[in-house]
């Protein structure tokens, strides 16, 4: 045998055609609609979150699934309002019962599909409705499923649907109405002479004109006397709405035969729906309206939902700029706290003064410097007072500052947050824990604060490196030389008065004096300098990390990246792609 003979078939993959290249836009387009949580309690939400949920509905029920089947049958969805008698109407064009009807509200609690056997293929699998579970058995309805019904009194090529009233009392199938609509090819729209005002069904028949939805009125249990005015407002209506090419199929009030409608009051219907199902070029016609429709109305519905990202966005914006308000006051307190010498009260001030010896020593410093060295010495080698308790003062001194400051932002972060709109829903049973800090704060400002000390001891150590003599002499010095100059970091007066005023300066006179006769005074102005910097950087990384926390809110729920943008171009790509897509579009 030839190496020709066992060749493998080489197939050349088929190039996307215009409605491939539409079908992927639409899923670009889906794929940023879907990471629109709009989850934010504007005013407008849920207007938009209502707008985002049906485009994806219509993206995924009916734009897609017609785009790659645009010979399947036409769709007929059946709906209307409470009581209009929808199941009624679709028993009675069949001439067989296959939904429920009666007095009992909501009848229909889940859709019911009709199609002729021939047909099956089309809806017996997920092209149509890709979201709702197939069942055959009335036993099996919920709002999740839909019903297969095949029967020959249906026509080919028209499938029928029936679907939850418009203005259910259950909430699920309101919505569920509103999607099934939204799939389909046709509405056969039901209403009645006492219900053809009102405004819900109005409303839904003007997202039928915004989406060029094709469309027939039934026009039901209309008295005898008033069938010709009734009608005639109810078209004059349609026509004032955009709607004038819709026919109107009237039905005069009267007593149903075995729970239906007599043959005579549905036979122009019926006959209309016959002559539709079977003239392919009617149904082309049909499918391509509406199919074109949703197209065309998908800019504008598009910018709804992205003006209300952008309105989202400057809500978490506005949110944002108020957290960092607070917590840079928080972060400026403690700035100035460190500025003003408050930390040199109490128990460091008391703690420090038994470090470096009695107030006789320090009346003698201006002129006694290398006294004070040696005496020092002697201290940090064996005396009493060790400096471990100044720096351990020191510590929960700090700690106490910066957790006070972190308290008052996280409450005032809370309070700004409520005072807008949506603020407090989004904080929700968060709010108890937002407006305190972290259980675990004072252990974190501890840990920082003993880094930030070894930090300041290492300096003193690297400062000390080129007096090798004194470092030697002073084995114990290093420690002694760092807390001072941890207290001369503090050691300002902004904030003492009268003693205070005058212990805080001989404080600062003390550590100064001790660290200029070890370093040198442009050395201790140096380190001062970079042990404050590292300080407050240490207490800017932990109150970020409890800003943090409100950030996380937001994060969840707050539009990411150029969200609008991402819609706008994936809303051009679709218009871009539909022309070629579908030759000779309006």
């Amino acid at each position: 045998m030839s190496l020709d003979a066992v060749k493998p078939e080489i197939t050349t993959p088929r190039a996307p055609t215009p409605a491939d290249v539409l079908v992927e836009t639409l899923g670009g387009l889906r794929h940023v609609l879907e990471r629109c949580q709009l989850a934010l309690a504007l005013p407008g939400g849920d207007g938009a979150r209502r707008e985002r949920r049906e485009l994806l509905d219509q993206i995924d029920d009916y734009i897609v699934p017609r785009l790659e089947a645009l010979g399947a049958p036409l769709l007929a969805v059946v709906g209307g309002s409470t009581g209009a008698g929808k199941s009624t109407l679709l028993n009675s064009l069949l001439g067989v019962d296959v939904t429920s009807a009666g007095v009992l509200r909501p009848t229909t609690r889940s859709p019911v599909l009709v199609f002729h056997p021939d047909d099956a293929a089309w809806f017996e699998g997920q092209r149509v409705l890709p979201g709702l579970v197939r069942v055959s058995s009335p036993g099996a309805a919920s709002t999740d499923t839909i019903r297969l019904v095949a029967t020959t009194r249906a026509s080919p090529g028209l499938a029928l649907l029936d679907a939850p009233d418009i203005d259910s009392v259950v909430g699920e199938n309101r919505l569920l109405a509103a999607q099934l609509l939204a799939a389909a090819d046709l509405w056969l729209f039901v209403t009645t002479a006492a219900r053809y005002a009102d405004a819900v069904p109005w409303d839904q028949l003007e997202r039928a004109q915004q989406r060029g939805t094709a469309l027939a009125m039934v026009l039901n249990r209309v008295p005898a006397e008033a069938t010709d005015e009734v009608t005639a407002h109810l078209v004059d209506m349609l026509r004032q709405g955009g709607l004038g090419r819709a026919p109107v199929f009237t039905i005069a009030e009267t007593q149903l035969e075995h729970g239906r409608l007599a043959e005579a009051d549905v036979y122009g219907l019926r006959s209309w729906l016959d002559e539709l199902a079977g003239d392919a070029a009617s149904r082309a016609e049909v499918v391509r309206a509406t199919l074109d429709g949703a197209l065309a109305s998908l800019a504008a519905r598009v910018d709804a939902v992205v003006s209300h990202v952008e309105a989202e966005r400057a809500f978490a914006d506005s949110l944002r700029r108020a957290t960092d308000e607070r917590y840079a006051a928080a972060a400026t307190e403690v700035g100035e706290a460190v500025a003003d010498g408050a930390l040199l009260r109490r128990e460091v001030l008391g703690r420090w003064q038994e470090l470096v010896g009695s107030g006789q020593l320090l009346k003698g410093l201006e002129s006694r410097v290398g006294l004070l060295r040696d005496r020092l010495r002697r201290a940090w080698t064996g005396e009493p007072a060790p400096v471990e308790e100044v720096a351990l003062a020191l510590e929960h001194g700090i700690e106490a500052l910066v957790a006070a400051a972190a308290d008052t932002a996280a409450e005032r972060t809370v309070e700004a947050w409520a005072a807008t709109p949506g603020g407090r829903e989004l904080m929700g049973g968060e709010r108890r824990r937002l407006d305190r800090s972290s259980p675990d704060l004072r252990q974190v400002i501890g840990d920082e604060v003993r880094e930030w000390q070894r930090a300041v001891l290492e300096l003193v150590a690297e400062q000390s490196g080129s007096k090798r003599t004194t470092a030697r002499a002073l084995s114990f010095g290093v420690n002694g030389a760092g807390v001072a100059l941890m207290i001369l970091v503090f050691a300002q007066t902004g904030g003492l008065t009268g003693i205070e005023l005058a212990v805080a300066g001989g404080t600062a006179t003390v550590s100064q004096k001790v660290l200029e006769a070890l370093f040198g005074d442009q050395a201790v102005r140096q380190l001062t300098a970079r042990a404050r910097d590292d300080l407050l950087a240490r207490v800017g990384r932990v109150l970020a990390a409890e800003r943090a926390r409100f950030d996380d809110v937001l994060a969840s729920v707050a539009p990411a990246g150029d969200v609008p943008g991402e819609l706008r171009r994936a809303a051009a790509a679709v218009a871009t792609a539909a022309p070629q897509a579908l030759p000779g579009r309006r």
